[in-house]
This record gives structure tokens, C-alpha cells and sequence, in this order.
């Protein structure tokens, strides 16, 4: 088989995993097929670095995964990371001063490791963290005395909340910050900040540049208001039937849900000749 397209860029929660955290048999060989003939097929998620390797790794991919939105870009056989964007200390404690201002808790993320200001034993984090694989270390007091004390480098900074209160706070952090951060919303009780131009439009761009895939000869695949930089980067923008209706509106194409193998779908409809 002929490759069409030279590179494929999946969202990772919603779109290659399904509810069920698993990535379909019918997906798994989907990617398995399109790479061996030649084909590029790249994770860009939101989630940490030390979260998402061990995913990707059992799957058998090579090259390169965008994490934290594509603030970080990394080898997944070795973990060594090729872009390593974050945070100004001011600008981190800026953003928790305007959290906390507000009145949330919030989940600083620096490096490997998830600061937060949520107990242990809320629910939410308990859930967040099962899914993640990782333990989020507990703090108290302010966030953003914490990191200034300890001077943290943060690629990303996050609120964890109820459904309902997704939106007005996901539209507060747009007023107030969202001229000088990238304010986005990726699970239905998360809302994140990160560094003005590092997002995942970015990240696309900068895995076309590295392997020399002209834009559009490119697809991504996305569920959230996070892949919409990417959606639009992208020579095709694809969203899974159960992406958010926002982020159908921009796409070019609605493929199967995550639960429904959409991926495999898209690899088969715009990867191959």
C-alpha cells in the first residue's frame, strides 16, 4: 500500500483511547499497517511526559510524542527531550495568583512531577490520578508562594473542577489572562494554562518540520477545545464523533468515536493512497 498522507497526529484521551482506557485491536494494527509503509503516526496530548510514555511505548511507536500540549516534545525510546518549553517564573506565580484569586485549587506541573493544592483524598485527583499513573504531590498553603519559593519551571498549570463550573472558569482565565497564556479546557473537569504559543498547532507544526512533511500532507485527530490549534494547523482536521461540537464546527471531517475505533478510520480513509 501507498502512503497519501505522510503524517498522522492523534489526541491521546477521547480520540486513540477509548472510555474504557484501551486503544482497539483495529487501531492498534491501523497504525501498525500505515507505519510500515511508510507513514509517520505521532501522540500529541496534554498529558505529562512521565504519563504518557509508558502508553505509547507498548504501542510500538517510534520518533517523537508532543506532551503537556506540545510544551514538551520528547524521543520515546529514550525519553530525551527535544523542546522543553514552560513557564517564566513570574508568569507561573501570575497565573496561580489568578487561580487562587478565584478561589480553585490548582495542579502545577513541573517536569515529572504534579504539585497540587487538592487533599488526597478528593475524588477528582484520586480518579485524575488513577488515569494519569501518576501521584500528585500535596502541598499546602498558596500555590504560587510554592512556586516562587522553590522556583518552579511549570509547563503547564491546571484547575481541576466540577463539570459546571468548566466553562465559566475556562471564560474568567480567557478575560483575565488569556491575552498573555494559552487558556484551553481538555477533560470535562480540567482547565489549563500554558505558554502563549505552545500548543498543540505548534507541536504539529514543529513534527512536520522534523520529519519534512509538507503541512498538507498532514492529518490530526482531536475530542477537545485543546486539538483545536492543531485541527486548524493541520492539512486535515478530523474529530472523533465524540469530540465537543466546538471542535466539530472547525474540523474537516467527523470520523467514528474514540470507543468505535475512529482512529483506525481516519489512517484508513486519508492515510493510504
Amino acid at each position: 500500500m501507498k502512503i497519501k498522507c505522510g503524517l498522522i497526529v492523534s489526541d491521546f484521551d477521547g480520540t486513540l483511547l477509548t472510555t474504557r482506557q484501551t486503544v482497539p485491536e483495529d487501531v492498534r494494527r491501523s497504525i501498525d499497517d500505515y507505519v510500515a509503509a511508510g507513514g509517520i503516526f505521532a501522540v500529541c496530548t496534554g498529558r505529562m511526559l512521565a504519563s504518557i510514555l509508558p502508553q505509547v511505548r507498548p504501542l510500538g511507536l517510534k520518533g517523537l510524542v508532543a506532551a503537556y500540549q506540545g510544551t514538551v516534545i520528547a524521543d520515546i525510546e529514550s525519553g530525551r527531550i527535544i523542546r522543553n518549553g514552560g513557564f517564566k517564573l513570574e508568569e507561573a506565580v501570575e497565573i496561580c495568583k489568578t487561580l487562587e484569586s478565584h478561589g480553585e485549587a490548582i495542579n502545577a506541573y513541573a517536569d515529572d512531577v504534579i504539585y497540587t493544592t487538592l487533599p488526597p483524598e478528593n475524588k477528582m485527583l484520586q480518579m485524575y490520578e488513577s488515569i494519569t499513573g501518576v501521584t500528585a504531590r500535596h502541598i499546602s498553603g498558596a500555590m504560587s508562594d510554592y512556586v516562587r519559593e522553590h522556583a518552579l519551571y511549570c509547563q503547564k498549570i491546571v484547575s481541576v473542577v466540577m463539570p459546571d463550573k468548566k466553562l465559566p472558569l475556562y471564560e474568567y482565565l480567557v478575560k483575565k489572562i488569556g491575552d498573555k497564556y494559552e487558556v484551553t479546557y481538555s477533560a470535562a473537569v480540567l482547565v489549563e494554562v500554558s505558554p502563549k504559543g505552545d500548543d498543540k498547532g505548534e507541536a504539529l507544526k514543529f513534527l512536520a518540520e522534523h520529519y519534512g512533511i509538507p503541512i498538507d500532507k498532514t492529518v490530526a485527530i482531536g475530542d477537545n477545545l485543546n486539538d483545536l490549534p492543531m485541527i486548524e494547523a493541520a492539512g486535515t482536521g478530523v474529530a472523533v464523533m465524540n469530540a465537543t461540537e466546538e471542535l466539530k464546527e472547525y474540523a474537516d471531517d467527523v470520523c467514528p468515536s474514540c470507543d468505535e475505533g475512529g482512529v483506525a478510520h481516519v489512517i484508513k480513509k486519508y492515510g493510504f493512497a
